[in-house]
């Protein structure tokens, strides 16, 4: 969803390594790179990668297809939920409601203590980081624990991550299946637009298509390479911003009586 935006694209060794040549001279994966332990072996590094990241995403402006899908969702009856595995805060930042979303695996703008001291969870607000960009470090101070003043992380689910703090995304979790559960109860119809959610860690399309079992709908399943979908759904080959403007231009066209486009 995000690439759309200007975001870097992540999938594949060769996506990483362009957004971030320094660690691509190291020959870390994302995978490599997106681990807890950076945090205690050399933690400039790891907030000079998340650091970077943060910076990134509080300047990036959400493209025109977070507004077209916001429209879309305050028009129906029961509203709408964002379930994203994306960390960015993308979607908060284009006016959707925080109390519709699901952070599956945790946000950026949010911190948590390194050595996990008080089980505590805080909103980043204007914290900084300052990078050295020849080297790749971030430069002290550091993130710190406003409980222990050890070092602070993100609030993201790694890989490899026994640590990460759950409870945000466990109550954003309840709140989406109170909502799931009171469109059972009314029998309501459910669209699920999903949009570039691939296979390698398909926890969204898992999402997509469970919820689908407990509620009648459709699935739109927009990906420019994996756009399968089971029987009787919708899969479009596109990026997520040309599918959702092609959603869009087709509701505009049955509203005009021109029948479905070509």
């Amino acid at each position: 969803m995000g690439v759309d935006s200007g975001l870097p694209d992540f999938r594949g060794a060769q996506g990483f390594w362009r957004a971030y040549p320094a660690i691509a001279k190291m020959g870390l994966s994302f995978e490599e790179m997106a681990n807890p332990a950076w945090f205690t072996e050399n933690p400039s590094l790891a907030w000079a990668f998340y650091g970077h990241r943060l910076d990134l995403y509080r300047s990036t402006v959400p493209h025109a297809g977070f507004a077209q899908l916001l429209e879309i969702g305050r028009s129906k009856a029961h509203g709408y939920f964002v379930f994203t595995s994306n960390v960015d805060g993308q979607f908060q930042k284009a006016g959707f409601s925080p109390e519709h979303i699901v952070e599956c695996h945790g946000s950026i703008h949010h911190f948590q203590c390194a050595a996990s001291c008080a089980g505590e969870i805080w909103d980043a607000g204007n914290e900084l980081v300052t990078i050295e960009e020849a080297s790749f470090r971030a430069l002290e101070p550091l993130p710190r624990c406003r409980n222990c003043s050890a070092l602070a992380r993100p609030n993201i689910l790694m890989f490899g991550d026994w640590s990460w703090l759950s409870q945000r995304t466990e109550a954003q979790e309840r709140r989406f299946s109170e909502w799931v559960a009171r469109l059972a109860e009314c029998f309501a119809k459910l669209a699920v637009i999903e949009l570039g959610a691939g296979s390698a860690i398909p926890t969204v399309r898992h999402a997509s298509e469970r919820v689908l079992k407990t509620l009648s709908g459709t699935l739109i399943r927009i990906n420019p390479r994996e756009h399968h979908v089971p029987s009787g759904q919708i899969g479009l080959p596109f990026g997520a911003a040309e599918g959702i403007q092609r959603i869009c231009d087709f509701a505009d066209d049955i509203a005009g009586g021109s029948g479905s486009p070509a």
